[in-house]
């Protein structure tokens, strides 16, 4: 088999990775005693990630004495003024305030309009299906979790389906359109990072996401037909107040600039909402400034990184990761894999999928490039190993969102109750795992 890489003998300085090394024995390390020695709930969100990761460039900043801070302050510059870089941050705060305008009512009337017209026995696969459909227009997990997990703990309790399950689909829809929505921040982050059209990391991605929910979706009526139902869950809703979805839904599908896209859906949020009477003009300026302040750690996040990993590659970091995955992934399909695994020891590590592909964004570019992966391919194989993971890992923002939910309604579930029904998660690693092997890439 013809060699992949060239022949360079280049090995870099493995040395130069220490800042990455630093900041995951203080993210992981304080996280993992919060979390489960000191039992603080919701340990990892505890800790400073910024301060974590400010510490990191200290430590890069302290490398490599022959480069003075002058020249080192213009590499960080370098690196965080990429356009890519720009344009994810400024995609970052507006979807920020698309998700500030549209707000709760929203998504409420979306499960809620399907509760009341489909059967209570499918109520469950209703709640996965709103939440992939709510998920892939606001571009959020966590805000999709939060607003539907209420209605799956209703749905739980006057229907008689169990709760994990509920729980579980509701975190499975939402992880599918974290993956697949155009106003993610794992899709900003990936596409931005690789420098790919959205539209055509969208398309790559749903041949893959599609399989994996469909098959999602019969494991929980397979489940849903053999269980006894006692009620069924009604509640008002208004359908107008979908529209703004819709709109960014259709534009981002045939292609339209994702700043227009957004543009429109805050503007047609901002009259629909207005309209109906579901906020004042006060308000709804509070929740645009609200939506954008939401996403200010995570733009900072990809500043910080991005001066880290200028630093990391000036110092030849990357080279000597590149060397070590060379000797061990060999050939176009476990590169893929290489990738794959590289995003998701990022998102064990810090239980945050944009922070891995942030991370991971500049490796897996010159793998992509030594491996002969396209672009698209690559943004679509890291927004799909960092939703795997994130989804199922117990201490991520995910479940332990979920977990609160029910804890404040009363209910005692934990993280590994609603493990073993995240088929979501697990079908869409079975998918992408056949994709690799089976599927070749065409027309990179």
């Amino acid at each position: 088999m013809k060699e992949v890489f060239s022949q360079s003998t280049d090995k870099g300085n493995f040395k130069a990775l220490l800042p990455i090394g630093v900041f995951l024995i203080l993210y992981l390390g304080l996280g993992l005693t919060f979390e489960y020695i000191m039992k603080i709930p919701m340990g990892f969100y505890n800790i400073p990630i910024i301060v974590a990761f400010l510490i990191a460039l200290l430590v890069a900043c302290l490398q490599n004495k022959e480069i003075s801070f002058d020249d080192k302050l213009s590499i960080m510059g370098e690196g965080v003024g990429d356009k890519n870089i720009v344009t994810m941050i400024l995609i970052f705060l507006v979807a920020g305030i698309f998700v500030g305008v549209v707000g709760r009512s929203s998504a409420d009337s979306v499960a809620y309009f399907l509760l009341s017209v489909i059967p209570p026995k499918f109520a469950v696969a209703v709640l996965f299906t709103v939440s992939c459909f709510i998920s892939l227009a606001m571009g959020t997990s966590v805000g999709t979790i939060t607003l539907i997990t209420p209605i799956a703990i209703s749905v739980s309790s006057a229907s008689g389906f169990s709760l994990p399950l509920c729980i579980a689909s509701v975190v499975g829809g939402a992880m599918f359109g974290d993956n697949l929505s155009f106003i993610s921040d794992t899709t900003i982050a990936a596409c931005n990072g690789q420098g790919c059209h959205m539209k055509d990391k969208f398309r790559e991605n749903f041949a893959i996401a599609l399989p994996a929910a469909v098959l999602s979706l019969a494991l929980i009526l397979i489940l849903s037909l053999n269980t006894e139902i006692k009620g069924e869950v009604a509640k008002d809703y208004n359908l107008i107040q979908i529209i703004p979805y819709i709109l960014v839904l259709i534009g981002g599908i045939v292609g339209i600039n994702v700043f227009t896209v957004l543009i429109i859906g805050i503007v047609s949020g901002s009259v629909i909402m207005l309209a109906t009477g579901a906020t004042e003009i006060t308000a709804l300026l509070s929740n645009m400034g609200t939506g954008a302040s939401g996403m200010f750690e995570t733009a900072m996040v990809a500043i910080l990184v991005s001066a880290i990993c200028a630093l990391i590659r000036e110092y030849g970091g990357f080279d000597a990761l590149l060397y070590a995955i060379k000797r061990i992934f060999r050939g176009k399909r476990s590169g893929q894999i290489g990738m794959g695994l590289l995003v998701g020891a990022m998102d064990i590590a810090t239980a945050n999928n944009t922070v891995a592909i942030v991370m991971a964004n500049p490796i897996a570019k010159e793998m992509s490039e030594n491996y002969g992966i396209s672009p698209r391919k690559t943004a679509s194989l890291l927004d799909a190993f960092s939703c795997i993971f994130q989804g199922v890992i117990p201490y991520g923002a995910q479940m332990l969102v979920a977990v609160s939910t029910a804890a404040v309604a009363g209910y005692n579930v934990s993280a590994f109750d609603i493990m073993p029904f995240l088929f979501y998660p697990y079908a869409l690693l079975l998918s992408s795992l056949i994709f690799i092997f089976f599927v070749s890439e065409k027309n990179k």
